[in-house]
């Protein structure tokens, strides 16, 4: 792998805190030339932008990315820049999201390409079998977004409640409620409605029923 010495550069379509405009890259024969002034800022820039902590990790993931580019058996320059830019806007902070966003990008990549196929097949049997194809990459891809959110948000995953019935009285807890939050109840008739509170036995009731009739009638 090579470095051009020109320049040439990619803006940010949108402006955002922390946005640095990184080299954009070239196929030549099947090499990859990253296209900038000063070789090494160039590669630096690049590395920053794909989450590639040394210029072995940068040069192995745009090699990976490369081959997972390929149509009609040859790499494509404009898929490649396409699934580079891509990892960019993710911003992959570590190894572990540098390696998963590559992969994110090139699962997205192979679910197109299925997605092209069963638009273009009239054949019953071979829709099936690329639409198979077509739903397994797609919860691939959605797989591999919750585990770059939880190893992004440290493993925790919040409890979301849909549904929430309060009686006249009561009182409800309005926002996030993670594993580590505390349930609290401001009615006892509600938690035990709920579930919260086991039920009282059978003989406790009754006891309390002849209290309340023995209070009444004194």
């Amino acid at each position: 792998m090579t470095t051009a010495l020109t320049r040439d550069s990619t803006a940010p379509v949108a402006k955002h805190d922390g946005s640095r405009p990184s080299p954009r890259i070239k196929l030549a024969r099947r090499r990859i030339l990253i296209r900038h002034p000063d070789a090494e800022a160039g590669e630096r820039l690049l590395g920053e932008a794909l989450g590639a902590v040394d210029r072995d990790a940068l040069h192995g993931i745009l090699k990976q990315l490369m081959k997972a580019s390929v149509i009609l058996q040859k790499p494509d320059e404009a898929n490649l820049a396409f699934m580079i830019s891509m990892m960019k806007s993710i911003a992959p902070r570590d190894s572990l999201e540098a390696m998963l966003t590559a992969q994110m990008v090139s699962v997205h990549v192979a679910t197109m390409r299925s997605a092209c196929r069963l638009a273009f097949t009239e054949d019953l049997s071979q829709q099936e079998g690329i639409a198979r194809t077509l739903t397994r990459l797609a919860r691939t891809f959605a797989a591999q977004m919750e585990a770059l959110n939880r190893h992004r948000g440290n493993g925790e995953r919040p409890i979301t409640v849909q549904n929430l019935s309060v009686q006249d009285g009561g009182s409800a807890i309005v926002g996030n409620v993670t594993q580590q939050a505390q349930l609290i109840v401001a009615e006892p008739g509600i938690a035990a409605e709920a579930g919260l509170i086991p039920p009282r036995d059978v003989s406790e009731r009754e006891l309390d029923r002849a209290e309340a009739t023995r209070d009444t009638a004194a």
